[in-house]
């Protein structure tokens, strides 16, 4: 059935998600956890396009759209910051 499909696709996300979430906590230096916290909103958007896949709703694919750009915007201003860039 594609229940079983989509089961196996939300536990692979929250064991990648579990995963990641060990590594920010135990990153040695900032810029670990940063990649962490990038990563983490990976999964939360491969989350939600399952979601939306599961449910066939498509605003839950516009909203991972719109949340994976905010977090590309967020990660090039905390990599500016960390390179000093931000005064």
């Amino acid at each position: 059935m594609i229940f079983t499909e989509f089961f196996y696709g939300a536990i692979a996300i929250a064991l990648g998600a579990f995963i990641t979430l060990i590594r920010i906590m135990l990153g040695p230096s900032v810029p670990d956890r940063v990649v962490g916290v990038d990563t983490l909103n990976t999964l939360i958007v491969a989350g939600m396009i399952l979601l939306g896949a599961a449910y066939d709703r498509v605003i839950y694919i516009d909203i991972a759209i719109v949340y994976a750009l905010l977090s590309y915007i967020g990660t090039l201003v905390i990599a500016k910051y960390l390179q000093g860039g931000l005064e």
